[in-house]
């Protein structure tokens, strides 16, 4: 397919990332709000519910993948493998999708020329049929410059349930970062039941390296107040009860009616989990691990291989 196909003139000069893995309930939406960008990438892992056919029909390039167990997992892998037609790089999940104020900015963003070597987007849910106003938002660095970011080697092969994506992590980008206003919606139209079982896989993730300090080396990487934030978070006791008074109260998800309240709950059970797991990894073990963290040096920033480059996954573009 031609990556033109995918919007009307002019151009914004970002090539875009979707991962997929039976998506075919949210992905129209999502490329929908990309009609417009330089080009979109699906690049889709074995799906059966016709995700690529969806893909490909909309203008998508899509290309199979297929981890092999190791690093790189699927984003690092697409930093690497893919041939970009542009420098600059927008990563969105197919439960995502762009506000039109958002695309606005990006494309204005490109017109007068990025000052930063990524962006922060701040991402919205939908919960319940209602777009949340208030409550906890979430923010993600998906807006970067490829030939300056890279994602880390987190060493969690052993969590088996996070599979080939990289778990809940930011890319390292060698210099500044910015934010954009506008946000990123997020909503899953998938039944709610697979909001669970998605949660409770990342809750694996996160109670096995917070178990033993890898967590800590993780967000030792962060920046700024960011980071700050974070250690706070860590060692405060009574997180799930935290989580949920920081969606409810502090930020108001309460405006948000019944839709707001459930909401927060999620987030403290989702708390609640990764506790209840570490608590469990502990019995298991008798005591904690010892682990000695990696160094949160930024990674080696390689520039994209085109195709035909040698690989442990393989893929190709259709």
């Amino acid at each position: 397919s031609d990556p033109a196909d995918m919007g009307a003139r002019p151009v914004i000069p970002i090539s875009v990332i979707v991962m997929t893995r039976n998506e075919a309930a949210n992905l129209p939406a999502c490329l929908e709000s990309v009609r417009g960008f330089r080009e979109v990438y699906v690049v889709d892992s074995g799906s059966t519910d016709g995700t690529p056919e969806i893909a490909s029909a909309m203008g998508a390039l899509v290309v199979p993948f297929t981890w092999d167990g190791g690093y790189p997992k699927k984003k690092q892998w697409c930093l690497e493998r893919l041939p970009f037609a542009e420098d600059w790089v927008l990563y969105l999940d197919a439960d995502e999708r762009l506000a039109p104020e958002l695309v606005r900015e990006m494309a204005a963003l490109m017109r007068d020329g990025p000052r930063h070597a990524g962006y922060f987007v701040t991402g919205r849910p939908v919960f319940l049929g209602k777009h949340l106003r208030f409550g906890a938002a979430n923010r993600k660095l998906i807006l970067v410059d490829r030939r300056r970011a890279a994602f880390p080697v987190v060493p969690d092969l052993d969590v088996a349930t996070m599979w080939e994506v990289e778990g809940h992590y930011q890319p390292i980008v060698d210099g500044r970062i910015g934010r954009l206003r506008h946000p990123l919606l997020h909503e899953d139209r998938k039944p709610l039941s697979a909001w669970f079982d998605r949660h409770n896989r990342y809750s694996d993730w996160e109670a096995a390296l917070r178990d033993d300090g890898r967590m800590a080396a993780l967000v030792s990487s962060e920046r700024g107040l960011r980071r700050v934030l974070k250690l706070i978070q860590s060692g405060t006791p009574l997180r799930p009860l935290m989580a949920f008074l920081h969606a409810y109260v502090l930020k108001l998800g309460v405006l948000d009616g019944r839709a707001g309240f459930h909401h927060a709950m999620a987030r403290a059970f989702y708390h609640w989990q990764v506790d209840v797991k570490r608590l469990s990894l502990r019995q298991s073990a008798g005591e904690p691990p010892s682990f000695s963290p990696p160094s949160a040096a930024l990674p080696t920033i390689r520039r994209s291989k085109r195709p035909g480059a040698k690989g442990r996954n393989s893929s190709s573009a259709t």
